[in-house]
């Protein structure tokens, strides 16, 4: 299908740079490899070569990570290597209703909402108004603004939805929340909460522990790139390594009682 007037494109060159633009006339990208009118990449096709003035270029269609990472930042954001367990270990997928506790930039937002379309929710709050005007933005731009509800929310203050399939949290004390976890999720339900030092997971967790959850369990996810090149394959020098701990939970309620698990 041809490239349209809006449709993000993601511009790669051979040096392994990469730039997340919008189809548009009037506007150009400007690189150290050369300028490129970005409205000539309209009716061009994803995967066409085209010609910078110092260097070639692909025309891509930019994947869902690099929608997320390619945000605009006011804070740190979650990465695809912490997103894609979260993902999976929460149950998160199309038609879930998502609760989210820490908009922040919105780049986990973006991830939520490609997973719950589309008939999915996700529920987003924040303390401050100036991340949420940051996140929408990005929603926008990445086209999945239509299956998220960004909110303003005080410490502790609770939230109208209830029965939600997943709680994320990614904020710096969410045991002060366990109460609006509690109110807003459902009975068997998955709870995700993401912290950057050990003091906090080991605070959540025992605070999860007291409050009818089970399942109790903690992860940190180290991704190391590899160069593939013929008779030189090694890892890179630098990569990303200590993001944030996963803490991981399910809600059963008053169940969880006397329900005491192996610590080993």
């Amino acid at each position: 299908m041809p490239i349209r007037e809006g449709d993000l494109v993601l511009v790669y060159l051979p040096d392994g740079s990469t730039y997340l633009v919008t189809a548009r006339p009037g506007k150009t990208l400007g690189t150290h490899k050369g300028n490129l009118d970005l409205g000539d990449l309209i009716g061009r096709e994803y995967g066409d070569l085209v010609q910078l003035s110092k260097s070639p270029a692909y025309l891509l269609e930019p994947s869902i990570e690099d929608l997320v990472m390619k945000v605009q930042r006011n804070t740190n954001i979650v990465y695809p290597k912490d997103i894609g367990i979260l993902l999976l270990a929460t149950n998160i997928r199309s038609g879930c209703r998502v609760v989210e506790l820490g908009t922040g930039s919105g780049a986990l937002t973006i991830a939520l909402a490609y997973a719950v379309a589309p008939d999915g929710r996700v529920y987003s709050y924040d303390v401050r108004e100036d991340m949420l005007r940051v996140a929408e933005s990005n929603l926008r731009r990445a086209g999945a603004l239509d299956y998220v509800e960004l909110n303003l929310k005080e410490p502790g203050e609770p939230v109208p939805v209830k029965g939600a399939d997943a709680v994320v949290l990614d904020i710096p004390a969410p045991w002060e929340e366990i109460e609006t976890i509690k109110a807003a999720i459902k009975k068997g339900g998955r709870v995700a909460s993401l912290n950057p030092t050990y003091n906090q997971i080991e605070r959540m967790a025992e605070t999860l522990r007291g409050n009818g959850f089970v399942m109790i369990r903690a992860m940190e996810m180290l991704c190391r790139p590899i160069l593939p090149r013929q008779g030189r394959t090694r890892p890179v020098q630098q990569m990303v390594a200590h993001t944030e701990f996963i803490l991981l939970a399910v809600y059963v309620g008053e169940t969880a009682e006397g329900f005491e698990e192996d610590e080993d």
